[in-house]
């Protein structure tokens, strides 16, 4: 048996969880998040965080439109004209937003009505085009759907963490429910934590005790 034929069988042969199949979910979680060490979807972080249950549909919308997408272009990719690529790209992941965008509007429309523009606004998030242009366009579908899903949930891991922290020390609640009333404590509630200045605050933390549990260090 020759070695490129040993080769295409090795792959072929290759557990759908594997170890390079995990990592792809696991690594956007931590040491490769696209918040806090590719820095993409910063705007969203600071802009729906007020609430959890907004910022949980907006991590769930991101993660559905970028596996969907990844899945669909890696389908697509050796069909694709390389001139045309981007065009092609922008218009299925248009597709799935339109579709996240009308579901969340017939079923949850308090919540649709908070997320206002930024739904629409997944078409442009770096995150989704940059996983179709640097994962889908190369690899097979069912990776390309793990990349997807684990990028989406690195996203709403930090989404979840900044809105309980907002919504906790800017409106005393968690999911609506006061939870310092519920223990007889009477908090007004910070309103720094409800700017923009908060959010980013707690990024900026959330950055720093990540890169400091990781042994991250700056090279010069």
């Amino acid at each position: 048996m020759s070695t490129a034929v040993a080769e295409v069988v090795e792959k072929k042969s290759e557990p759908l969880f594997s170890k390079k199949n995990r990592k792809l979910v696991s690594n956007p979680l931590d040491i490769d998040n696209p918040i806090t060490v590719q820095v993409l979807g910063i705007c969203s972080a600071l802009a729906v965080t007020t609430q959890m249950k907004p910022a949980l549909v907006m991590a769930i919308a991101l993660t559905v439109v970028t596996a969907s997408s990844n899945v669909i272009i890696s389908i697509m990719r050796n069909t694709i004209p390389s001139r045309i690529r981007i065009i092609v790209q922008l218009a299925v992941v248009s597709l799935w937003v339109i579709l996240v965008d009308q579901l969340l509007k017939a079923y949850v429309y308090d919540v649709w009505k908070q997320l206002s523009v930024f739904v629409g606004l997944i078409i442009t998030n770096c995150i989704v085009m940059g996983r179709l242009e640097a994962f889908a366009m190369g690899n097979k579908p069912f990776p390309s759907l793990l990349d997807g899903l684990g990028n989406g949930f690195g996203y709403g891991i930090i989404l979840l963490i900044v809105a309980f922290f907002r919504e906790l020390f800017g409106g005393g609640a968690i999911f609506g429910f006061k939870v310092f009333e519920a223990i007889g404590f009477h908090y007004k509630g910070n309103g720094l934590m409800l700017l923009p200045a908060g959010a980013c605050i707690i990024v900026g933390v959330i950055i720093w005790v990540q890169r400091t549990l990781n042994g991250y260090r700056e090279t010069h």
